[in-house]
């Protein structure tokens, strides 16, 4: 056994003296639809319904003698590192982006009570970080980084300890969601060469792809946190010393829209709430299913902590990327009837979800914003076919980024 192993594991068994082990259960529908064997490893019902808590622990843990601990984080390392401060009984000072979810910002301070303090400062976890770093060298204590650090690195192979005793062997592969890389390339060592495993990130924050690309880190031009638990500009160096010979063809990018769709289905499936990057390894599946017929996979459901005041928009997204539902500009005669000869061609399975008129007096023909829900991606056929057939012009924006960030 590995000197880095050994350390894994006795970080593993440390922690359970603050918590017990986090599931892995076989999911039915998931083995089913692909004809494989598939685990979840529920990180998601962690005491801080994060992985984050692990690496927190351990690298708190070595520090004997430190009071003051200060971290940057978009949520999760912010909640595992205050839960940790208020059970060894410190202080911490944790520093969080202004656009971090409101659910993420309160349960921060809900775990760490008194013992902590939260800045807001910064639109990006990258911003936040130069922030925490600057006032740590200022003011002193003990940085706390949320990936690139070997304590913490060690601390979230526990992850793997577990999965690995719990399924009593090896699974044949695992798929890791993939942020600053912490996670990912802890378990990744642990596994080794002895068990296949695929990385997953966000289209808006594939920091690990574009560093295996260039062979180095390297920083994003562009980051999107929508996916706020995996979106970091650039990878850890220490993680991708772990992970720089693996395969970039291992490395999985998902659109942010798709990701939205495994978070509807297992909300109204299975009943599990999971934060964009927790269904990341889930949403993945379908991108290797025909290589892992027949085998054991474990998927890693990083996080559970999703504020729902944000279903609407995962909703949104889900069914744009499903197809069920488009946006258009319609052109519309400025004439008696117009908008009910319109209404006459939607199917008996087309729903108006949105209608914005701008009627202009001085021209023949208005601009409409139309949003339409179906219950099939093919009715769309249909239907653009019959508003063609009437002689309607119209623009279909759904794709259209930049424009539907206007008026969507």
């Amino acid at each position: 056994m590995s000197d880095f192993m050994t350390r894994a594991r006795a970080a593993e068994q440390a922690m359970r003296t603050v918590f017990p082990a986090t599931p892995l259960q076989r999911n039915a529908h998931l083995s089913d639809r692909y004809g494989a064997d598939i685990w979840l490893k529920r990180e998601d019902l962690s005491p801080v319904r994060s992985y984050k808590i692990r690496g927190a622990f351990n690298a708190m843990r070595k520090q004997q003698g430190q009071d003051l601990f200060v971290c940057a984080s978009a949520g999760n390392h912010a909640q595992g590192v205050a839960f940790m401060c208020k059970h060894l009984g410190v202080k911490g000072v944790i520093f969080m982006p202004v656009t971090t979810p409101q659910q993420k910002i309160q349960k921060t301070r809900i775990f760490g009570g008194d013992n902590i303090e939260v800045h807001l400062i910064g639109d990006y976890f990258d911003d936040t970080l130069k922030a925490a770093q600057k006032w740590c060298t200022q003011q002193g204590g003990h940085f706390l980084s949320p990936f690139d650090d070997e304590d913490v690195i060690e601390g979230q192979a526990s992850l793997a300890v577990e999965i690995e005793a719990q399924l009593g062997g090896l699974p044949d592969h695992v798929i890791l969601p993939v942020g600053g890389g912490g996670m990912s390339s802890g378990v990744a060592t642990w596994f080794g060469d002895r068990t296949h495993c695929l990385f997953v990130e966000p289209k808006g924050g594939a920091c690990l792809h574009a560093a295996m690309a260039a062979g180095h880190p390297v920083v994003l031009d562009q980051v999107d946190n929508f996916v706020d638990g995996a979106a970091v500009g650039r990878i850890g160096a220490k993680p991708f010393e772990l992970l720089k010979d693996r395969h970039l063809s291992d490395v999985l990018v998902l659109s942010e829209d798709r990701i939205c769709t495994t978070m509807i289905e297992m909300l109204n499936v299975e009943g599990i709430v999971l934060e964009p990057a927790g269904a990341l390894a889930i949403e993945a599946v379908a991108d290797v299913q025909s290589f892992i017929r027949g085998k054991t996979v474990v998927c890693v459901t990083s996080g559970g902590n999703f504020d729902f005041e944000r279903l609407p928009e995962v909703k949104e997204r889900a069914q744009r990327y499903s197809g069920v539902k488009k946006y258009f500009i319609l052109r519309l005669p400025q004439r008696p009837g117009a908008l009910k000869e319109f209404l006459g061609i939607l199917g008996p399975e087309d729903d108006i979800a949105r209608f914005e008129y701008m009627k202009k007096s001085a021209r023949n023909f208005g601009s409409v914003l139309i949003g339409i829900e179906t219950r099939k991606p093919e009715n769309f056929a249909r239907l653009f076919a019959h508003l063609d057939e009437a002689g309607f012009t119209y623009t279909d924006i759904t794709e259209d980024e930049t424009l539907a960030q206007f008026v969507i």
